[in-house]
């Protein structure tokens, strides 16, 4: 018997899931300067359509011209919001023309140009809207509040060729799931990033991917995708559905799960049918709001029988699973005993959210 203990590598320190300081630095340092997914296009097709999101205390305009712009939800006459947001929920809506700021009625075009000012005469082109930035890929949009060297393309890295045959731009959301969870945003995507707990925590989960359940979840091929049990091939209680593959998969992707960690706040769980997007608002320390977006084919909505509700209330249960564990997390972190948790070599990939945090805000100690 072999009785050579495994290394553990320790977690961030418990400070960086648990004290608003950590959680602001990560707001400037993180969310604010990298590509932050704020969602799927969809409902931002017709021109005047806008959505207003907020991204940790940034309100944001995205708007539909000609073409998608994200502008800071401040007028440039008295720093009156554009779009009136007492909270941090996101809304929907349409400008019929330009957008009117409702305190002095300043009007700006849809592009963000500054077009009439009641009364006043000021320099039009100095007073336009402040701009963030936007890009798109997959029919989900990505906004960066500060500017950068790395475009989105390269930040989104390995997930760009990994789902290369995935047509993630034609689906369409058939239902959407908003989740309140009281963890950190940090807890959430260590908990998405390995498989150790899937044994204890999802049985139902284990039931149609048995490898899950192997060696605590190591040497799964996340790259190539998970292999389920055989006469499977999605992510629904019974591992099956009469819902066609996604044209174009190749013959592995037609029977295996694939997963991608999209930092800073995308998770994505992709079956051959359907696919589970992920979007994470992070609101405090200890609560991060969740999206989650069943996505179908068109090609598949239109048939008279369609009926997300396998993979949908399959995935309802497998969430709930995570996120109440992820909680008790949270809640055991706040013991006068915890200093940090520990990485097992099963772990690997959590390593990364460890180092990808502090590669940008830094190591306590050093502080």
């Amino acid at each position: 018997m072999n009785s050579t203990q495994h290394k553990l590598e320790e977690t961030l320190p418990g400070s960086y899931y648990l004290d608003a300081p950590h959680l602001q630095l990560e707001r400037e340092r993180i969310f604010h300067r990298e590509w932050f997914c704020a969602g799927r296009i969809e409902g931002l097709e017709k021109k005047g359509d806008y959505r207003l999101v907020n991204i940790l205390g940034e309100s944001i305009l995205l708007v539909r011209e000609t073409q998608l712009h994200a502008f800071h939800n401040v007028c440039r006459h008295r720093g009156a919001e554009l779009v009136p947001s007492p909270g941090t929920d996101e809304q929907q809506g349409h400008f019929a023309a330009g957008i009117r700021c409702p305190y002095h009625s300043w009007n700006y075009n849809l592009n963000g140009k500054l077009h009439s000012t009641p009364h006043l005469l000021v320099d039009k082109e100095r007073f336009g809207l402040h701009r963030a930035e936007l890009d798109t890929w997959g029919g989900f949009i990505f906004v960066r509040l500060v500017s950068g060297d790395l475009n989105l393309q390269d930040s989104l890295g390995a997930a760009v060729n990994n789902l290369r045959r995935y047509p993630l731009h034609d689906l369409r959301t058939a239902r959407r799931i908003e989740y309140v969870v009281h963890a950190n945003w940090k807890v959430i995507l260590e908990n998405y990033n390995e498989c150790y707990h899937c044994a204890g925590v999802h049985p139902e989960l284990c039931r149609i991917v048995p490898a899950f359940r192997k060696n605590g979840g190591a040497d799964l091929d996340w790259e190539g995708g998970v292999q389920q049990k055989e006469g499977t091939n999605t992510f629904t209680m019974s591992g099956t559905t009469n819902r066609a593959p996604f044209p174009g998969l190749d013959d592995n992707e037609k029977v295996r799960h694939k997963g991608e960690l999209i930092y800073p706040n995308m998770m994505l769980s992709l079956s051959m049918d359907h696919v589970a997007a992920f979007t994470l608002w992070p609101r405090s320390p200890g609560r991060t709001d969740i999206i989650c977006e069943f996505l179908f084919h068109p090609d598949e909505m239109t048939r008279p029988d369609f009926d997300p509700a396998d993979a949908v209330d399959f995935w309802d249960l497998v969430n709930k699973q995570d996120w109440h564990i992820c909680e008790s997390v949270q809640r055991g972190m706040r013991s006068q005993k915890f200093r940090s948790g520990f990485y097992g070599p099963m772990e690997d990939w959590s390593l990364d959210i460890r180092n990808y945090v502090r590669d940008r805000i830094g190591d306590e100690s050093s502080r």
